[in-house]
């Protein structure tokens, strides 16, 4: 085994595996001591340095992080089901309880630098890069076809889960850092945009076509039958405020618990999701099947949609082949007819959510822009440059649909790169993140963090009262931690940026980490293969994806190998070690942002 490169940034950021997780990167840990401590508007402005919408993500979240989450794994053996910290929800904590921010906020610049940048549609991805580019003296003007901002945010999104009094403020947040927004003025030429002479074009217009459905009665029942994005956002609206008593709602995602759960609220009593999945299976987030289940909603798996049932253009109900799942060596997946009579659901309306599309009716195919067989846009998956040098892409327009974080991270790096080629720089050549390790020794024996984790299990967010919370559609349902909840969570937490840091130099190999360590994860062992050290460990480290914190070669020719995986980063190991060996140090991972320059200049590279 070669010894750990710790200086190596990738190396520790991994180890901190909710940061790694979430594709904007923030420093969860980070932010969630501070929700301990109460210091909520300086948890809230870590948050909003990396993803822009806290409050919006504390509510909305596909949470990317929590199945990262150490607790998880370190608990598999003390606790039936073990459950990671409510990373999201103390997001939302923080954007709950904060002081007034704005203050705090970048101030929008003193003067422009003469560069023009457009971003078309207002939803996260084109925001993210107003708000990375503004502050710097950017020109940034934000178009979108709805009079307000906020994308698939403000449209798609019901505001039981998410008030519209959250969207205004954090859109506001990044209007008044100078970016400028049209609304009510949908980009409809891609080649007329071109030639208003802008330096830079963003586009994160998202991914605005649901699927349709074409199988038999749908051309004859169209009238009862509607498209689950497009209905959301007629009730965002004010468009449709009622529903028929029987609701379908086909699809797995989280579109379709979305609109299952809101026309529970609009009038409807007899509402089923039916998807030709698995329950395992269905692409929705495990939170929000449980949602929807919790407010009576049944979720009817393996049925394959084969007609609309109508009379004389009323719809009356759907048939459904039943199916069974097979699976080959590879684990693709087949559909199996099990045989059995099809099924009837008697129904008013069916909202059809089985996924959406990117569609760009507005890019004229000519202007030089290169789009793959399936209709994204041929980028560099880096920059988020596309075959046009000054066009980006980002967000669902990019790579299809993901969700908020996914748009934000990629907003980032589209700044990052238009901010490098507009300054003559390369946008292949990435800025280095910031990265910093600091001891947290505060004496011989004393640490300037606390690390006592609770073993309380998962505590639970409180709902409104069901009656309540079903009679309209605009009383949000989550309430929320309070202060002592959100401190008891956060006591959850189990500080995985606050590294064991060994130094090889001063280890007299007494072994005593080894004896103290509640997990069993340090061992010192003679060299070998990583396959078969792994296995001798004191506990072997079984989870391939984790690293080893390998050590070079000691005094007795021994290794010492910790296993990072079920590391609880309590310190005993560093407290209890005679000669300082071990260290417990802070480690800090921001990524770059606009603004910030590679170490090698364009120049050189070329060289």
């Amino acid at each position: 085994m070669q010894p750990t490169n710790i200086a190596n940034p990738a190396y520790f950021h991994k180890v901190v595996d909710c940061q790694w997780a979430c594709p904007a990167h923030t420093p969860v840990p980070e932010y969630i001591r501070l929700i301990a401590q109460g210091r909520y508007g300086d948890a809230y402005m870590i948050n909003w340095v990396s993803n822009v919408f806290p409050g919006i993500l504390g509510r909305t979240c596909d949470r990317p992080c929590e199945p990262a989450c150490r607790r998880g794994r370190v608990e598999e053996s003390n606790a039936g089901d073990p459950e990671p910290v409510a990373i999201c929800r103390l997001k939302r904590v923080a954007a709950d309880l904060k002081e007034d921010v704005r203050r705090r906020m970048p101030q929008p610049a003193a003067r422009r630098n003469g560069k023009r940048i457009a971003c078309v549609g207002a939803g996260p991805a084109s925001l993210t890069v107003a708000r990375d580019l503004a502050p710097l003296g950017y020109e940034v003007t934000v178009f979108d076809g709805e009079p307000k901002p906020g994308g698939f945010m403000r449209t798609q999104i019901p505001r039981f889960r998410l008030p519209e009094s959250v969207i205004d403020e954090e859109m506001g947040y990044v209007l008044e850092l100078g970016a400028r927004f049209v609304g009510g003025q949908r980009i409809d030429s891609m080649k007329a945009l071109m030639g208003q002479g802008y330096d830079a074009i963003f586009v994160g217009c998202g991914a605005p076509r649901g699927r349709d459905l074409d199988i038999p009665g749908r051309k004859e029942a169209a009238s009862h039958i509607h498209i689950g994005i497009d209905w959301l956002a007629s009730v965002s609206f004010g468009h449709v405020t009622s529903v028929g008593k029987r609701v379908i709602v086909l699809g797995g995602g989280n579109t379709a618990m979305d609109c299952c759960r809101s026309a529970r609220r609009l009038g409807g009593t007899d509402v089923k999701v039916i998807v030709r999945s698995g329950f395992e299976e269905m692409k929705a987030s495990p939170w929000e099947k449980e949602d929807a289940m919790h407010e009576g909603i049944p979720i009817i798996n393996m049925h394959v949609p084969v007609s609309f049932v109508h009379e004389n253009g009323r719809l009356t109900g759907m048939l459904f082949e039943i199916v069974r799942a097979e699976y080959d060596a590879k684990g693709r997946r087949t559909l199996i007819p099990t045989g059995e009579p099809h099924a009837f659901f008697a129904c008013d309306e069916v909202l059809v959510a089985v996924g959406q599309e990117n569609a760009f009716p507005w890019i004229e195919r000519d202007c030089g822009l290169e789009f793959d067989k399936w209709g994204l846009p041929v980028l560099n998956k880096v920059t988020f440059q596309s075959t046009v040098p000054t066009v980006f892409f980002g967000g669902d327009a990019a790579l299809g649909p993901k969700n908020i974080i996914t748009a934000v991270a990629h907003g980032h790096e589209a700044a990052v790169s238009i901010d490098l080629l507009l300054n003559g720089l390369d946008p292949r050549v990435r800025p280095a993140p910031m990265t910093n390790l600091m001891s947290q020794k505060m004496g011989i024996h004393e640490w300037s963090y606390d690390n006592a984790t609770s073993l309380d299990a998962r505590f639970k967010v409180p709902w409104a009262q069901a009656e309540k919370a079903l009679a309209s559609i605009r009383v949000e349902v989550e309430l929320g931690f309070d202060a002592k909840t959100a401190f008891k969570e956060a006591q959850r937490c189990l500080n995985c940026d606050v590294q064991t840091v060994f130094n090889q130099s001063t280890c007299i190999e007494c072994d005593a980490c080894v004896d103290i360590c509640p997990m069993d994860c340090i061992t010192f062992t003679p060299d070998g293969e990583e396959g078969d050290l792994r296995q001798r460990l004191k506990a072997p480290a079984l989870n391939l994806a984790q690293d080893l914190y390998v050590s070079d070669r000691l005094k007795t020719g021994r290794l010492m190998v910790k296993d990072e995986d079920v590391c609880l980063h309590c310190g005993l190991c560093a407290e209890r070690c005679p000669t300082g060996a071990w260290d417990m140090q802070k480690y800090m991972f921001k990524s770059a942002l606009a603004g910030s320059r590679p170490a090698v200049q364009h120049e050189e590279v070329a060289a």
